[in-house]
């Protein structure tokens, strides 16, 4: 990376919750390489905290995406952090103006308009990167580096899961955003398209076939317990027993907090979180969310060359983190993670590595497995030597992990095997 002293890169930041304030406080700690000089976020109060954090002029602080982008052109970038739904056109408008970009995945909803913007990209020639940031997670480095070496000899198969674990699954596929899949996007594609990015990266050969199973199974109705009310805050009987309990995450344990906007002062938060219980969509019982995302998911897929991969999605475990198996001719790798065992089969030896051993200070406490300050530090570079192959998750990039995903949805619809078109 270029160490010479240079002015940061700009960024106007669209959604100031979650990843866009995760992107934003970059800026706090690496001020010479990136400074947010604009903020669109619907909420106010939430609009000027984040305002005043990143020191934001009062003028460039608006509720909508669209205020800031009918203006010309006021900064280097913009990174959009918006919810599913708003990633299409906003990015559209931001190649109008001439903008590079940050783009939270997915790209957008459909394989049409996936395909639109990676060609519009193309065309107006702009720096636009999609946060697939398992592409720098120490733990997918090393165990790409591993298959490119042939440490295994020839790659054969792959099987992969992503736990989502049971809270989690609540909290942001029942309860929250991304419950309703024609108004955000499937599963497959909002929880994992990083990891089906991250096959196709490492196996580093396109996929041909693939099929899909899934199903909601719990979160539903009929099986609520008896007596249930709409909110678990309306005194429902197996309130206390129940793992799902809106008051035992939120008020009582005080995890997944990043959604409310709370006041400094701790000892107001408790008041705060239970108004928002009371009224909105985190205090629902999950058996009467109106959702719709499968609980469970299974795929099954061929990549050019024969290598086959099993993917499969899980709502109810008691943990999170992704769990992978490597089978080659020579060798096979199980992982999760944070270390992974190679086994040698001519010699019988085993090794354990860590992934992050060599550089835990730069990755403790750091998001997808140290992923996002590498994506962001490269994503920079590439604008300042307006140069797109210095980053590893370029747009057009991209585009595989989709097409994967919409294929499996079509394959758990419609219940046939879906080819995938030549790339």
């Amino acid at each position: 990376m270029n160490t010479e002293k240079t002015t940061p890169v700009t960024a106007i930041v669209l959604g100031a919750s979650g990843r866009g304030k995760l992107y934003g406080d970059y800026s706090l700690e690496h001020p010479d390489d990136l400074q947010i000089t604009g903020i669109a976020e619907l909420v106010e109060l939430r609009r000027n905290i984040y305002g005043d954090k990143y020191h934001v002029p009062k003028e460039n602080r608006v509720a909508t995406w669209e205020e800031l982008l009918s203006r010309p052109k006021f900064a280097d970038a913009v990174i959009i952090a918006t919810p599913d739904h708003l990633h299409y056109a906003p990015c559209m408008s931001a190649l109008d103006l001439g903008y590079d970009i940050l783009l939270e995945k997915p790209i957008a909803q459909t394989d049409e308009e996936c395909r639109r913007l990676v060609a519009y990209a193309r065309e107006k020639g702009k720096i636009v990167g999609l946060t697939h940031v398992l592409r720098y997670s120490p733990y997918f480095l090393m165990l790409k580096e591993m298959i490119s070496s042939k440490a295994i000899g020839e790659l054969v198969s792959i099987q992969h899961f992503e736990p989502i674990e049971h809270v989690h699954m609540c909290h942001s596929y029942v309860r929250g955003s991304w419950r309703d899949s024609e108004k955000s996007t499937p599963l497959v594609l909002a929880k994992s398209s990083h990891d089906l990015d991250i096959l196709h990266w490492m196996i580093g050969k396109p996929c041909k076939k693939v099929v899909a199973f899934g199903e909601l199974t719990h979160f539903k109705a009929e099986n609520a317990p008896e007596d249930a009310p709409a909110r678990c805050t309306d005194g429902c009987p197996a309130e206390a027993t129940c793992p799902y309990s809106a008051l035992k995450i939120y008020h009582r344990d005080r995890t997944w907090l990043y959604v409310f906007d709370l006041p400094e002062d701790q000892d107001k938060q408790g008041d705060v979180i239970l108004e928002n219980l009371q009224t909105g969509p985190y205090g629902k019982c999950v058996y009467h969310c109106q959702n719709n995302q499968p609980d469970h998911y299974m795929m099954l897929m061929e990549f050019e060359g024969g290598v086959t991969v099993n993917f499969s999605i899980e709502a109810f475990t008691s943990y999170g983190g992704r769990r992978t198996r490597i089978m080659g001719t020579r060798g096979d790798i199980v992982g999760d993670m944070e270390e992974f065992t190679h086994t040698d089969f001519a010699t019988g030896l085993s090794k354990i590595y860590n992934a992050n051993a060599e550089d835990a200070l730069n990755y403790e406490g750091v998001g997808h497995g140290g992923g996002d300050a590498g994506m962001i530090r490269d994503w920079i570079e590439a604008i300042r030597r307006q140069d797109a192959s210095l980053m590893s998750t370029p747009l057009d990039e991209s585009l595989e992990s989709h097409q994967i995903a919409f294929a499996a949805e079509r394959s758990r619809k419609e219940g046939k095997v879906v080819t995938l078109p030549n790339p």
